[in-house]
């Protein structure tokens, strides 16, 4: 296993249990994916085999009842969620308003900033999304206390004036956002190479890169495994610097569709095909 710290080039480990086998208790974990696209599921199974619990986890969404990070949600494992939709999984709904899960719920747009912030080294930034609202007046409910009520409420956060938009601009308010950095990030990718470069499919692009940024250590599944220089540098999405450890998982991987929405065929659809006749 490539230690962070290490020299090592090839970052290939044997399996995810092997991947993850040091992420204790307590964790903190930035995870990939959009919806159901893109979820490191082979990670977050070793995860939930290996028995690691009270996990502080970041994440645009937690996926649904019995896939993606809803499987750790189910066996109680995460403590607590920092994401910016919640809307698919009923065990997450329930375990909220019973007061078993903390939820600090974010802007999408500021929850990427915030994780591609904290793997940049910038402590914070100013934003327009959330002024005049509770994510910058506080008041969010973050925890209930299982009776109704709040036991936990988000604060308030500083709000500043800036001018923008040069000479012709105007004065606007800006809330100040913390960045986020984690112990751990898990995220999945169709293609990488031994040194830790990755390519992501599509949508699951949308938060991944920004998670795995956000991990002091990160830990990505792959689809397919190739040799260095095998990638395209112009091609890559993520470089090698930011990812310590790979795991190929093939690309049978299970994956799953989160809403399946089909179009009824037109009578055009349907009608035979007459031309050249």
């Amino acid at each position: 296993m490539t230690e962070v710290g290490s020299t090592g080039f090839d970052k290939v480990v044997a399996s995810a249990a092997e991947a993850v086998a040091d992420i204790p208790d307590g964790a903190s974990l930035a995870v990939g994916g959009f919806g159901l696209c893109g979820n490191p599921i082979a990670l977050i199974e070793a995860l939930l085999a290996q028995g690691t619990a009270g996990l502080s986890v970041v994440s645009n969404n937690c996926g649904v009842d019995d896939w993606g990070l809803g499987v750790l949600l189910n066996a109680h494992r995460i403590a607590k969620m920092t994401s910016s939709y919640v809307g698919e999984n009923k065990e997450f709904e329930r375990q909220f308003l019973s007061g078993e899960l903390e939820l600090e719920l974010t802007p999408q747009g500021t929850l990427a900033e915030k994780l591609r912030a904290g793997g940049a080294g910038i402590a914070a930034f100013f934003t327009r999304s959330g002024v005049g609202t509770q994510v910058a007046d506080g008041g969010l409910p973050r925890k209930y206390d299982g009776a109704g009520g709040i036991a936990i409420a988000s604060p308030a956060k500083e709000v500043r004036t800036f001018r923008t938009g040069g000479a012709n601009g105007g004065d606007a308010e800006y809330v100040l956002e913390e960045s986020i950095s984690t112990d751990y990030a898990l995220v999945h990718a169709l293609r990488g190479d031994r040194h830790g470069n990755l390519v992501f499919n599509k949508s699951a692009r949308n938060f991944s890169p920004l998670a795995a940024m956000a991990g002091r250590v990160c830990i990505a599944q792959v689809e397919e495994l190739v040799e260095p220089g095998e990638i395209d540098p112009d091609t890559v999405h993520l470089p090698g610097v930011y990812v310590h450890r790979v795991v190929h998982v093939g690309t049978d991987i299970e994956k799953r569709i989160e809403r399946r929405t089909v179009t009824a065929p037109s009578s055009s659809d349907t009608a035979p095909d007459t031309k050249g006749a």
